[in-house]
Protein backbone atom coordinates (compact mmCIF):
# COMPACT_ATOMS: atom_id res chain seq x y z
CA UNK A 1 0.00 0.00 0.00
CA UNK A 2 2.86 2.29 1.14
CA UNK A 3 4.80 1.53 -2.25
CA UNK A 4 1.53 2.26 -4.13
CA UNK A 5 0.74 5.56 -2.55
CA UNK A 6 4.55 6.78 -3.18
CA UNK A 7 4.01 5.57 -7.06
CA UNK A 8 1.04 7.50 -6.99
CA UNK A 9 2.73 10.58 -5.91
CA UNK A 10 5.37 10.40 -8.27
CA UNK A 11 2.90 10.24 -11.44
CA UNK A 12 0.92 13.28 -9.79
CA UNK A 13 4.29 15.53 -9.66
CA UNK A 14 5.49 14.29 -12.77
CA UNK A 15 2.37 15.33 -14.04
CA UNK A 16 2.33 18.45 -12.42
CA UNK A 17 5.40 19.74 -13.41
CA UNK A 18 5.09 18.48 -17.01
CA UNK A 19 1.61 20.60 -17.20
CA UNK A 20 3.92 23.63 -16.04
CA UNK A 21 6.14 22.90 -18.62
CA UNK A 22 4.05 22.96 -21.23
CA UNK A 23 2.08 25.99 -19.26
CA UNK A 24 5.67 28.12 -20.10
CA UNK A 25 6.02 26.68 -23.56
CA UNK A 26 2.52 27.42 -24.69
CA UNK A 27 3.41 29.39 -28.32
CA UNK A 28 0.09 31.51 -27.81
CA UNK A 29 2.05 32.66 -24.21
CA UNK A 30 4.95 32.60 -25.72
CA UNK A 31 4.25 35.30 -28.45
CA UNK A 32 1.92 37.11 -25.92
CA UNK A 33 5.14 38.16 -23.95
CA UNK A 34 6.76 38.76 -27.01
CA UNK A 35 4.53 41.51 -27.98
CA UNK A 36 4.15 43.04 -24.24
CA UNK A 37 8.01 42.96 -24.67
CA UNK A 38 7.87 44.96 -28.08
CA UNK A 39 5.03 47.08 -26.94
CA UNK A 40 1.99 46.14 -25.92
CA UNK A 41 -1.02 44.55 -28.22
CA UNK A 42 -3.10 48.19 -28.36
CA UNK A 43 -0.26 49.87 -29.65
CA UNK A 44 1.01 47.31 -32.26
CA UNK A 45 -2.37 46.38 -33.57
CA UNK A 46 -2.55 50.15 -34.78
CA UNK A 47 0.55 49.92 -36.48
CA UNK A 48 -0.14 49.73 -40.35
CA UNK A 49 2.57 50.75 -41.88
CA UNK A 50 6.53 50.76 -41.27
CA UNK A 51 9.45 52.00 -43.32
CA UNK A 52 12.86 51.80 -42.25
CA UNK A 53 16.09 52.17 -44.08
CA UNK A 54 19.20 49.98 -43.60
CA UNK A 55 23.27 49.90 -44.20
CA UNK A 56 25.74 47.25 -44.12
CA UNK A 57 27.72 44.65 -45.79
CA UNK A 58 26.84 41.62 -47.84
CA UNK A 59 29.18 38.97 -48.04
CA UNK A 60 30.59 36.99 -50.84
CA UNK A 61 33.39 34.54 -50.94
CA UNK A 62 33.92 36.31 -47.32
CA UNK A 63 34.39 39.70 -48.98
CA UNK A 64 32.30 42.40 -47.70
CA UNK A 65 30.28 44.90 -50.20
CA UNK A 66 28.75 48.16 -49.01
CA UNK A 67 24.58 48.23 -49.34
CA UNK A 68 21.42 50.06 -48.15
CA UNK A 69 18.06 49.54 -48.59
CA UNK A 70 14.68 51.58 -48.11
CA UNK A 71 11.90 49.72 -47.13
CA UNK A 72 8.01 50.33 -46.61
CA UNK A 73 5.44 47.60 -45.87
CA UNK A 74 2.15 47.86 -45.55
CA UNK A 75 0.44 44.94 -43.50
CA UNK A 76 2.61 41.76 -44.33
CA UNK A 77 1.50 41.24 -48.32
CA UNK A 78 2.87 45.03 -49.31
CA UNK A 79 6.11 45.57 -49.06
CA UNK A 80 8.86 48.26 -51.10
CA UNK A 81 12.51 47.57 -51.04
CA UNK A 82 15.02 49.64 -52.96
CA UNK A 83 18.46 48.49 -52.75
CA UNK A 84 21.75 49.79 -53.69
CA UNK A 85 25.26 48.10 -53.55
CA UNK A 86 28.54 48.81 -54.17
CA UNK A 87 30.42 45.13 -55.48
CA UNK A 88 33.76 46.03 -56.08
CA UNK A 89 33.14 48.90 -57.79
CA UNK A 90 30.31 48.09 -59.80
CA UNK A 91 26.99 49.62 -58.36
CA UNK A 92 23.76 48.06 -58.35
CA UNK A 93 20.64 49.67 -58.03
CA UNK A 94 17.48 47.26 -58.01
CA UNK A 95 13.77 47.61 -56.87
CA UNK A 96 11.36 44.82 -55.63
CA UNK A 97 7.79 45.33 -55.33
CA UNK A 98 4.46 43.30 -53.41
CA UNK A 99 1.03 44.68 -54.00
CA UNK A 100 -0.85 41.82 -53.24
CA UNK A 101 -1.10 39.26 -55.98
CA UNK A 102 0.70 41.00 -58.26
CA UNK A 103 4.85 41.84 -57.91
CA UNK A 104 7.56 43.27 -59.89
CA UNK A 105 11.35 43.76 -59.70
CA UNK A 106 14.17 45.47 -61.62
CA UNK A 107 16.69 43.20 -61.72
CA UNK A 108 18.03 41.76 -63.52
CA UNK A 109 15.51 43.13 -65.78
CA UNK A 110 11.94 45.33 -65.41
CA UNK A 111 9.44 42.52 -65.48
CA UNK A 112 6.32 41.20 -63.35
CA UNK A 113 6.94 38.34 -61.31
CA UNK A 114 5.59 34.79 -62.20
CA UNK A 115 3.75 32.68 -59.88
CA UNK A 116 6.90 30.82 -58.69
CA UNK A 117 9.09 34.45 -57.77
CA UNK A 118 5.56 36.01 -56.23
CA UNK A 119 5.49 33.09 -53.98
CA UNK A 120 9.33 33.56 -53.24
CA UNK A 121 8.26 37.40 -52.73
CA UNK A 122 5.75 37.18 -50.03
CA UNK A 123 7.13 34.53 -47.98
CA UNK A 124 10.17 36.78 -47.75
CA UNK A 125 7.71 39.70 -46.77
CA UNK A 126 5.97 38.17 -44.05
CA UNK A 127 9.73 36.43 -42.73
CA UNK A 128 10.60 40.23 -42.76
CA UNK A 129 7.88 41.90 -41.23
CA UNK A 130 6.34 39.45 -38.65
CA UNK A 131 9.42 39.82 -36.09
CA UNK A 132 8.89 43.64 -36.10
CA UNK A 133 5.24 43.26 -34.09
CA UNK A 134 4.63 40.16 -34.00
CA UNK A 135 0.55 40.70 -34.22
CA UNK A 136 0.61 39.03 -37.42
CA UNK A 137 1.06 35.85 -35.61
CA UNK A 138 -2.24 35.93 -34.11
CA UNK A 139 -4.06 35.89 -37.49
CA UNK A 140 -5.46 32.23 -38.48
CA UNK A 141 -3.47 31.49 -40.86
CA UNK A 142 -0.52 31.45 -39.35
CA UNK A 143 -0.39 28.13 -36.94
CA UNK A 144 1.88 28.04 -33.62
CA UNK A 145 3.34 24.77 -32.00
CA UNK A 146 5.88 24.78 -29.48
CA UNK A 147 9.89 23.67 -30.01
CA UNK A 148 12.87 23.55 -28.95
CA UNK A 149 15.05 25.55 -26.89
CA UNK A 150 18.15 26.68 -27.67
CA UNK A 151 21.06 29.18 -26.66
CA UNK A 152 20.78 32.71 -29.00
CA UNK A 153 24.08 34.71 -28.21
CA UNK A 154 24.71 32.33 -24.78
CA UNK A 155 21.45 33.25 -23.16
CA UNK A 156 18.36 30.76 -23.81
CA UNK A 157 15.76 31.32 -26.27
CA UNK A 158 12.41 29.40 -26.58
CA UNK A 159 11.25 28.58 -29.66
CA UNK A 160 7.96 28.74 -31.55
CA UNK A 161 7.64 26.89 -34.99
CA UNK A 162 5.15 28.55 -37.35
CA UNK A 163 3.57 27.18 -40.61
CA UNK A 164 2.48 30.11 -42.78
CA UNK A 165 -0.45 30.57 -45.10
CA UNK A 166 1.97 29.31 -47.80
CA UNK A 167 2.12 25.77 -45.50
CA UNK A 168 6.28 26.48 -45.21
CA UNK A 169 7.34 26.47 -41.93
CA UNK A 170 9.73 28.67 -39.44
CA UNK A 171 10.52 29.01 -35.89
CA UNK A 172 11.16 32.34 -33.92
CA UNK A 173 13.12 32.22 -31.06
CA UNK A 174 12.52 34.53 -28.16
CA UNK A 175 14.97 35.41 -25.08
CA UNK A 176 13.67 33.55 -22.18
CA UNK A 177 13.53 36.36 -20.03
CA UNK A 178 12.93 39.50 -22.19
CA UNK A 179 10.27 37.84 -24.27
CA UNK A 180 11.81 39.91 -27.04
CA UNK A 181 12.33 38.03 -30.59
CA UNK A 182 16.11 36.72 -31.03
CA UNK A 183 16.06 34.78 -34.31
CA UNK A 184 13.98 33.69 -37.21
CA UNK A 185 15.22 30.34 -38.86
CA UNK A 186 13.22 29.10 -42.01
CA UNK A 187 14.24 28.25 -45.89
CA UNK A 188 14.09 30.48 -47.93
CA UNK A 189 15.62 31.06 -51.69
CA UNK A 190 18.28 32.65 -52.25
CA UNK A 191 19.54 35.45 -54.71
CA UNK A 192 20.81 32.63 -57.23
CA UNK A 193 17.09 30.60 -56.56
CA UNK A 194 18.50 28.14 -54.46
CA UNK A 195 17.02 26.81 -51.72
CA UNK A 196 18.74 27.71 -48.45
CA UNK A 197 18.41 27.33 -44.39
CA UNK A 198 18.32 31.34 -43.43
CA UNK A 199 19.11 32.67 -39.84
CA UNK A 200 18.11 35.88 -38.97
CA UNK A 201 19.56 37.05 -35.62
CA UNK A 202 18.05 40.07 -34.11
CA UNK A 203 19.86 42.81 -31.45
CA UNK A 204 20.78 46.17 -30.45
CA UNK A 205 16.44 46.83 -29.16
CA UNK A 206 16.00 50.56 -29.14
CA UNK A 207 12.49 52.20 -28.36
CA UNK A 208 11.47 54.20 -31.59
CA UNK A 209 8.07 55.59 -32.53
CA UNK A 210 6.55 54.03 -29.54
CA UNK A 211 7.64 50.46 -30.48
CA UNK A 212 11.51 48.47 -29.16
CA UNK A 213 13.20 47.64 -33.00
CA UNK A 214 15.86 46.02 -33.22
CA UNK A 215 18.57 47.72 -34.61
CA UNK A 216 21.38 44.87 -35.26
CA UNK A 217 20.75 42.64 -37.73
CA UNK A 218 22.71 39.27 -39.33
CA UNK A 219 21.92 36.98 -41.54
CA UNK A 220 23.35 33.37 -42.35
CA UNK A 221 22.73 31.04 -45.67
CA UNK A 222 23.44 26.99 -44.53
CA UNK A 223 25.41 28.85 -41.44
CA UNK A 224 27.44 31.21 -43.49
CA UNK A 225 27.18 34.88 -42.65
CA UNK A 226 26.04 36.82 -45.65
CA UNK A 227 24.91 40.07 -44.36
CA UNK A 228 25.30 42.15 -40.91
CA UNK A 229 23.33 45.28 -40.98
CA UNK A 230 21.90 47.84 -38.75
CA UNK A 231 18.81 50.15 -38.88
CA UNK A 232 19.45 53.54 -39.79
CA UNK A 233 15.65 54.80 -39.57
CA UNK A 234 12.50 53.53 -38.68
CA UNK A 235 9.12 55.02 -38.85
CA UNK A 236 5.99 54.61 -37.80
CA UNK A 237 3.46 56.15 -40.71
CA UNK A 238 -0.13 56.84 -40.64
CA UNK A 239 -0.56 55.99 -44.82
CA UNK A 240 1.21 55.66 -47.47
CA UNK A 241 1.16 56.56 -51.40
CA UNK A 242 -0.39 54.12 -53.09
CA UNK A 243 1.79 54.81 -55.79
CA UNK A 244 4.44 53.14 -53.62
CA UNK A 245 3.59 49.71 -54.28
CA UNK A 246 2.69 50.46 -58.38
CA UNK A 247 4.53 48.83 -60.75
CA UNK A 248 7.88 50.16 -61.16
CA UNK A 249 7.94 52.61 -64.28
Amino acid sequence: MRKLCIVMLATAVSVAISGLVRAADDPKAVVDKGIKALGGEDKLAKVKVISWKTKGKIFIQGNPNDFTTEVTAEGLDHFRSKFEGDFGGMKIEATAILAGDKGWRTLPDSSELDADHLAVAKRNAYLEVLPITLVGLKENTFKLEADKEEKVDGKPAVGIKVTGPDKKEFTVFFDKESGLPVRLVGKVMNWMDQEVTQETSYGGYKDIDGIKKATKIEIKHDGEKVVEAEITDFKVLDKVDPKTFAKPE
